[in-house]
């Protein structure tokens, strides 16, 4: 067997489909705003997911968002800040480099926008 399929098949390693990785994001214009931190928490989207957010031809962005962040498409912020769906609520509520750098976080969480391999070289 080789190295690398002993090492997958031990019971410590992880399933990435069940525990997907996960991190908090302060929104600074909101907490300065608001007088104290208004932070989102985001997960990392598993390969399907992510896979068909980066074929949409819209708003990819705030797609990608949503998927990694479900209290973003709470009912009551549509209720405050208007929208018809939870992309356009998220239009309303963040700006648009807000939206983009919350996007990148969720991708970075998700295993792009990073370094996540190394090349081994023998000798």
């Amino acid at each position: 067997m080789s190295q690398f399929l002993d090492q997958m098949l031990r019971p410590e390693a992880e399933d990435v489909q069940k525990n997907l990785p996960t991190a908090r994001y302060e929104i600074k214009r909101l907490s300065r705003a608001l007088k104290e931190p208004v932070v989102l928490e985001l997960r990392a989207l598993p390969y399907g997911k992510s896979q068909e957010l980066r074929e949409m031809e819209r708003d990819v962005d705030v797609h990608i968002l949503l998927a990694g962040c479900e209290e973003l498409k709470a009912p009551e912020l549509q209720a405050k800040f208007g929208g018809a769906t939870p992309a356009e609520t998220v239009k309303a509520m963040l700006l648009p480099g807000e939206i983009a750098d919350l996007s990148r976080a969720v991708e970075r969480l998700s295993g792009f926008r990073q370094n996540t391999i190394r090349e081994i070289k023998n000798g």
